[in-house]
């Protein structure tokens, strides 16, 4: 029989959306939200909801960041750091949202976050967490990957993404930095990874136009650096691709879904019922690649190779191609331990140093889980 963990219910979820300004997707989520409330009111989520716009200044000028990047602003150092007149503006808005959010690593802490982004990369709809233990994060990655019903033939995502072939949207945002792109329905795929038994209760609405998966970063509480880990049970959603600066219907809706389908597991824990555990696959971050670069100028002298180009979580294996030098050379994967790249050429990286990372997969099992009676 599967072991049972008793955990306190969830009173207070915080959707953050605009952490870095260009990513459009928490930009538009967050004010949708707040219509929600206006319209129908605060009964219609099962806790309540703190919407937040992260990056103000950052979002009004359709930027990452304007001084800092806000998501590397949460160590509890940077957190407890004296507030100067030369204190970067990212570091004064991490204090701001510690204080509304948090206070990071206490009771007083909101339980849930869910911080949305972006990325350009391939990635499809990724949750990223802190700790392999840590239970709810676990479930709620397992619930938003539940397996479609058997009327659904599931296929792998392809090796190669397909081509995508945006069509603008007829209502153009006035912004002129703005454009509103969708995707055809033969573009869309299914990915199933899921390796656990079926929960007691199924998502209404299935999020099967992308592949569904799962990140660990294995680093301590007070030296995780982003957003979601003020909470105690913080996730980040992170989904691609997209460019910055623009909004994608198809890329909204999954994202929309996904918020949805958080709410919806938080209402049915809360509910007391056994929510069965399993196993999950998950991609445990091991390090990063940078480009290669020119010895003097330190610029980059390559690009992502073709055949490795929004392949995000394939197999990358001793001597598949990596890199393509701009004077057509093609460098391979050298290493004996085969990873799954992650982030592949990621427009947000290039300034960080990062081609991308990488992962080695791993199965893990999580405990059957139930809130306790209070």
């Amino acid at each position: 029989m599967m072991e049972l963990i008793t955990l306190p219910p969830l009173r207070r979820m915080a959707v953050c959306g605009g952490t870095h300004g260009n990513e459009m997707t928490g930009v538009f989520l967050v004010p949708e939200l707040e219509r929600q409330r206006k319209e129908k009111g605060d009964g219609i989520w099962p806790v309540p909801l703190t919407t937040v716009l992260s990056n103000p200044r950052a979002i009004k000028e359709c930027k990452r960041y304007v001084d800092k990047d806000l998501n590397r602003c949460f160590t509890s150092a940077i957190l407890s750091s004296p507030i100067t007149d030369s204190t970067p503006y990212e570091v004064q808005r991490a204090q701001e949202l510690n204080s509304l959010l948090g206070p990071k690593g206490t009771g007083d802490a909101v339980d849930v976050i869910c911080d949305i982004h972006n990325t350009t990369a391939n990635m499809g709809l990724s949750v990223i967490s802190y700790s392999h233990t840590n239970w709810t994060c676990l479930h709620i990655f397992k619930y938003l990957q539940a397996r479609p019903n058997h009327h659904t033939r599931p296929s792998i995502h392809p090796s190669i993404h397909p081509s995508i072939h945006p069509s603008i949207h007829p209502s153009i945002h006035s912004s002129p930095k703005l454009r509103i792109f969708g995707e055809t329905g033969e573009n869309r795929c299914l990915f199933i990874n899921c390796l656990g038994l079926a929960s007691k209760f199924h998502p209404k609405k299935k999020i099967t136009t992308v592949p569904v998966r799962l990140i660990l970063l294995d680093i301590p509480l007070c030296d995780a650096y982003s957003l979601e880990s003020v909470a105690k049970f913080g996730i980040s959603l992170e989904i691609g691709p997209q460019p910055q600066g623009v909004v994608r219907a198809d890329i909204f809706n999954v994202m929309k879904e996904g918020i949805d389908a958080v709410m919806e597991w938080i209402k049915n824990f809360n509910s007391g019922r056994v929510i069965e555990g399993g196993k999950v696959e998950a991609f445990m971050f091991e390090k990063s690649v940078d480009y290669p670069r020119d010895p003097e100028t330190r610029t980059p002298s390559a690009a992502i190779h073709p055949q490795l180009q929004d392949r995000d979580f394939c197999l990358l294996k001793r001597g598949d191609p990596m890199f393509l030098t701009f004077s057509g050379e093609t460098l391979r994967y050298e290493e004996e331990k085969a990873l799954h790249p992650f982030f592949i050429n990621e427009a947000a990286y290039y300034e960080k140093g990062i081609a991308f990372h990488l992962a080695r997969k791993e199965s893990l099992t999580i405990p059957s889980i139930q809130a306790r009676k209070e």
